[in-house]
């Protein structure tokens, strides 16, 4: 019952933690504070009231449109509510919500934020990446779970490998991605970082495929590279480990 009760809080926490990401997804991109001043409607400018505010059940209760002016609302503010508190489950559950679960939530945090930034601007604010850098380095100090030599060695791996594609594809590859994968390589270390940035190009390439044999992008058109990092990170996280060790395996290691 304590278990139960423990996993239904860090939902709970991560729902409220989601509701501050949709702040910094929204106005990050827009060169706005995210820590001053009070939510405002897009539309029509009124300010929120806390009622307005609840995580999902506002959304809810008000059938997605705005209390004041009924534009509807996006729903991107509900989904990314949801994987926030989904991401906090998960986090627990695997981690605790001790230092090395504290650090891996705010990393996936950090990436969820830039996944939706990504997809709607193509860009990958320097703000958030170092933000993740100068509050994850510290979060891996405390937590203790990877030495500073993998840390190093991560970072390294995974930037230099997006650094190397995008030189290959002559500016394929955006700085930004290069950046968020060089600091998520920091929390998860070697070999794990690399691991997640191979599959986040991996992942890529086979929706790039899909989205070519349907006609619905052409060979020059860009694709955000952000939320299939994400997803690889997200991947080496959970179930690195039992992927390198099956690799190792099949080469005899």
């Amino acid at each position: 019952m304590v278990k139960e009760l423990f996993l239904v809080g860090a939902f709970a926490l991560g729902l409220v933690v989601g509701s501050f990401l949709n702040v910094v997804i929204y106005r990050l991109p827009r060169g706005e504070g995210v820590a001053l001043g009070r939510s405002r409607c897009p539309s029509c400018g009124e300010t929120l009231r806390w009622y307005d505010l609840v995580p999902v059940l506002s959304f809810l209760l008000l059938r997605g449109r705005c209390r004041y002016c009924s534009v509807p609302i996006s729903w991107r503010y509900p989904l990314v509510e949801l994987l926030s508190g989904c991401l906090a489950l998960a986090v627990a559950a695997r981690f605790g919500l001790g230092p090395e679960g504290l650090k891996y939530y705010f990393l996936l945090s950090c990436l969820l934020a830039a996944s939706f930034i990504d997809v709607e601007y193509y860009i990958i604010p320097n703000r958030l990446v170092l933000t993740a850098f100068l509050i994850g380095v510290p979060l891996g100090i405390w937590a203790r779970d990877v030495s500073l030599s993998s840390a190093l060695v991560g970072a390294l791996s995974s930037g230099g490998f997006l650094f190397f594609l995008a030189l290959v594809s002559r500016g394929g590859m955006g700085g930004g991605d290069i950046k968020l994968a060089a600091v998520s390589g920091l929390f998860l270390g070697w070999p794990l970082a690399f691991l997640g940035t191979f599959l986040g190009c991996l992942i890529a390439g086979v929706w790039g495929i899909i989205l070519l044999l349907t006609r619905r992008k052409g060979r020059k058109d860009h694709i955000p590279f952000g939320p299939f990092l994400s997803l690889g990170f997200l991947v080496a996280l959970f179930w690195g480990r039992g992927i390198w060790q099956w690799y190792a395996s099949l080469l005899g290691f």
